[in-house]
């Protein structure tokens, strides 16, 4: 097996993983309302999940091991993937919100600053921050 395969195979899992853990939050109040299936679709588009990795995903996502961020930096990378990705396909509204909130704590983002991160996020995709250094930047700095 080359190297190339390896990352590949890390890289897929490591996707699955996290749109699993998507899916365990989108389920967290028993459903998964229309626009929360349509943002999950993108989502799913974004990572490369195929059809049938997205449907054993949604049918049990315990299934798919989390690989939850481990440093402060790798959730503000996520959390930068998936607010780009909700900007750009969406026409962000509250349900959006929320859902991006709920992502946030289950991303390790700590439930009494989730709603201002979010909407600082939101602020600086609208900004036109399109890298992640300088958001993470700017998301660690709001509170200095």
């Amino acid at each position: 097996m080359s190297i190339k395969d390896l990352y590949s195979s890390g890289f897929v899992a490591r996707n699955q993983g996290h749109f699993a853990a998507i899916v365990r939050v989108a389920l967290s109040d028993g459903e998964i309302v229309k626009e929360e299936q349509l943002f999950l679709q993108r989502l799913a588009d974004k990572l490369n999940i195929g059809e049938i990795a997205y449907a054993e995903i949604l049918e049990d996502p315990t299934n798919y091991p989390i690989n939850p961020p481990n440093t402060y930096n790798r959730r503000l990378e996520r959390l930068f993937d998936l607010v780009r990705i909700v900007y750009v396909d969406l026409d962000i509204k509250n349900k959006q919100i929320v859902m991006l909130e709920r992502i946030g704590i289950g991303l390790g983002f700590a439930p009494a600053n989730v709603e201002f991160i979010i909407q600082k996020a939101l602020q600086l995709i609208r900004d036109g921050v399109l890298d992640v250094d300088t958001f993470s930047e700017e998301i660690k700095n709001m509170n200095r």
